[in-house]
């Protein structure tokens, strides 16, 4: 009996203690086998992600242009100046040395080689010695730019008319040392004072983000308006869903060289078709044209021409996939809403503001982040149709512009930090106040 009673009581205390609490051993180790499996793959792309960015941060504070990539090396080409037809004729082992850089110092600069058998050397270069058949000749420091040619006089002997043999089969080996830029620990804010110095530079950030949020307006209503045309069911709906992808997925080189042919104003087919129906008396340069003037209420206004071209060409390219989430988030919406909608005598239109709005918001506030991101960052669309031009100069093409045009790459990294920065702004403020409405 004392045993039954010790039994039932232990096996109330355990009732009343509840279900244990906590990770038990097995999913501690569960836990530890994932992490494990997964930890070369997230730190494969944490290097992918972070290695780029925090190079183009450590250039952006050196002052490094595209030839200082290439760090300095000492240069050497060797060659036999004059003709051997018998043993005993004198000619020149000449090395053609230079630095290949215009500006750093090359520093103890050594040339080493291997003399061909069969050529003796008569005399030697103050700097030079010989032992064997390897010439070494210590050059001292080379300042940037520096060319000079390493003349050896040598005899030919009869075993080398027998058999000659080129010089060139073994390479002259040089050795130095340099300061590389990229590699040194000396920082400069110079890239970022001629960046924010320069008088353009609010002029460009304005016409960023002008191109941005209006690119990304655009495609998101041009999104919105065709998933709310394609919604309902008619006959050819799958196969016009199709061919609106089209402008996403052609290639933007295409789709760029079409629309400057379309809008030419010499033979595009646009400006054809509105001078003969009496729109406009002339032709309109729609990428060469800077803005057009016009008078309301007695007020002249600008209205950017280039600049909204190129936005309507970035909505029109890019609307496609904000169709496809809108039109899959619509397909997802409860019938039964519409339908009670209707039965009270609500309109279409009252339809879409109570009910298809309000379940859109999310993935609207989702679509407006991602093509915020992506049009601020773009460059390819606006190179290929004006190459910056015409006031259509963003952000990312003056990093083009400052690195490869300019060959200053630290002012285009520090560019590149810019639009870094003004991306993280926006993202910050994104979620502490619009993500936070939608429940990110």
């Amino acid at each position: 009996m004392s045993t039954t009673a010790s039994t039932t009581t232990t096996t109330d205390a355990r009732i009343s203690a509840g279900p244990p609490s906590g990770i038990g051993p097995l999913r501690k180790r569960e836990a530890r086998l994932a992490w494990t499996m997964l930890a070369p793959t997230m730190l494969i792309v944490a290097l992918i992600v972070m290695l780029p960015l925090l190079a183009n941060f450590w250039i952006s504070v050196k002052p490094v242009g595209l030839a200082d990539l290439r760090p300095p090396t000492p240069v050497a080409r060797e060659r036999v100046r004059g003709k051997i037809a018998a043993a005993g004729d004198e000619v020149v082992l000449e090395y053609r040395l230079r630095n290949s850089s215009t500006s750093k110092v090359i520093d103890g600069v050594t040339l080493t080689d291997v003399l061909p058998e069969g050529l003796e050397p008569r005399e030697l270069d103050d700097r030079c010695e010989l032992a064997g058949r390897t010439l070494t000749c210590a050059l001292g420091d080379w300042e940037g730019g520096h060319r000079e040619r390493l003349r050896i006089p040598v005899t030919a002997s009869a075993a080398y008319v027998d058999a000659p043999a080129n010089p060139r089969d073994s390479e002259p080996a040089l050795t130095g040392t340099s300061d590389n830029v990229l590699t040194s620990l000396e920082f400069t804010f110079a890239n970022f004072a001629q960046v924010f110095d320069a008088s353009e530079f609010w002029t460009v950030l304005k016409v960023s983000i002008y191109y941005t949020v209006f690119g990304t307006a655009g495609a998101l209503a041009l999104g919105l308006f065709a998933a709310l045309l394609l919604h309902e069911p008619f006959r050819g709906r799958a196969v016009l869903r199709g061919l609106l992808l089209f402008p996403y997925v052609a290639p933007v080189i295409a789709v760029a060289f079409t629309w400057v042919v379309l809008l030419d104003p010499f033979s595009g087919a646009l400006n054809a078709l509105l001078e003969r129906s009496g729109t406009i008396e002339g032709s309109i340069n729609f990428f060469g044209q800077r803005e057009v003037k016009f008078h309301v209420l007695g007020f002249e206004l600008a209205f950017p021409l280039a600049l909204s071209t190129v936005i309507a060409f970035e909505a029109w390219r890019y609307f496609p996939l904000s169709f496809l989430f809108i039109l899959a988030r619509m397909q997802s919406i409860n019938t039964d809403m519409y339908e009670a909608a209707e039965m009270d005598g609500a309109t279409p239109f009252q339809q879409f503001r109570w009910i298809s709005l309000p379940q859109l918001a999310g993935i609207l506030s989702i679509l407006f982040l991602l093509r915020f991101i992506w049009t601020f960052n773009k460059f390819d669309d606006i190179f290929l149709l004006t190459g910056g031009g015409a006031g259509t100069r963003t952000l990312t093409v003056d990093v083009y512009e400052q690195a490869f045009a300019l060959s200053n790459l630290g002012a285009g990294a520090a560019v590149a930090v810019v639009v870094f920065g003004v991306l993280l702004l926006f993202s910050l403020f994104y979620f502490r106040f619009l993500g936070k409405e939608e429940g990110m």
